[in-house]
């Protein structure tokens, strides 16, 4: 009876475990979504195509690029393009089209930094500083195509003209306003009571620069980083109209090499293409990490 008793007691004061009930599944959830796996399956064949036939018709004879089927893969696969390609001077563009874009990019990426830190930090207080952040929002809204001519005019009253020296400087200042949006905005993220305690411990306004916004921007600066190498680097406009001479010759005028007076030598043309963007794809390999952090640090938040 002792026993019973007990248990009636420890029933009444715990009460059992009831755990909530299972939300029922709606049938809406259990629904594949058939139209959004179609487009995106669409969409990887509309990218992996063209890919697909640059690669293999890179591979192929120019006899054999006429005779057979655009999408068959090639017969006998040779690398008769590519031994080509690299011996028609390749080298040469390929170092003039590093020169080109390191130097925009690094001094582009560095002053933007700059400029978007003092526009972040010391913006709310200085006209200057304001003013010159529209001067750079104007900047974007002026395109390339609309300032060559005087572009043009004013490389050659430098004399500078047919040199690498006129491909980088209007490089970086066409570089340069969207960097400063995107680095000042991504500076804006970063809580103002880290640069309060630098500024506390003593620390200058250059070192909080390069010891605590530098390291905390950095996926923004890789990601703005690769993306100006890939628009200096894929860029035809500038060295086509402010250089002449074949040694000045970046890898996309090189492609003019393998087009001749009555036809184009389209396989020696890919092969080309493939070679041009092998550094490309090796540069986001080492930073895709930080371009994936840079370009959706927006919304984590």
């Amino acid at each position: 009876m002792a026993t019973l008793t007990t248990g009636a007691s420890r029933t009444a004061e715990t009460p059992p475990d009831r755990r909530p009930p299972r939300p029922a599944r709606s049938g809406l959830l259990r629904q594949y979504n058939w139209l959004g796996g179609l487009a995106g399956w669409l969409w990887l064949v509309v990218v992996v195509v063209p890919l697909y036939w640059i690669v293999i018709t890179s591979l192929k004879t120019q006899s054999n690029y006429y005779a057979q089927n655009p999408l068959a893969p090639p017969a006998d696969p040779a690398l008769e393009n590519y031994r080509s390609v690299l011996e028609s001077d390749f080298a040469r563009y390929f170092i003039n089209s590093v020169i080109v874009t390191a130097g925009a990019v690094v001094p582009a990426v560095l002053v933007s930094f700059m400029a978007g830190y003092a526009i972040i930090r010391g913006g709310a207080g200085s006209r200057f500083l304001r003013s010159v952040n529209v001067l750079f929002l104007m900047g974007l809204a002026i395109p390339l195509q609309a300032t060559i001519i005087p572009v043009y005019l004013i490389i050659i009253r430098l004399r500078m003209y047919d040199t690498l020296l006129a491909i980088i400087l209007p490089s970086i200042a066409f570089a340069v306003p969207l960097s400063v949006l995107v680095l000042a905005n991504f500076i804006r993220d970063v809580p103002k009571e880290l640069f309060e305690s630098m500024r506390m411990d003593g620390a200058t306004e250059w070192r909080t620069l390069w010891y605590l916004a530098f390291p905390l921007t950095r996926p923004a600066l890789v990601t703005v980083s690769i993306y100006n190498g890939l628009t200096i680097w894929n860029g035809f406009l500038l060295p086509l109209i402010l250089t002449q001479s074949p040694e000045q010759r970046t890898l996309p005028l090189a492609l003019w090499t393998f087009q001749g007076e009555y036809g184009t030598n389209v396989p020696a043309v890919l092969a080309s293409v493939v070679l041009a963007t092998l550094p490309i794809i090796v540069l986001y390999a080492l930073g895709r990490r930080q371009l994936l952090s840079g370009l959706t640090v927006g919304f984590s938040r």
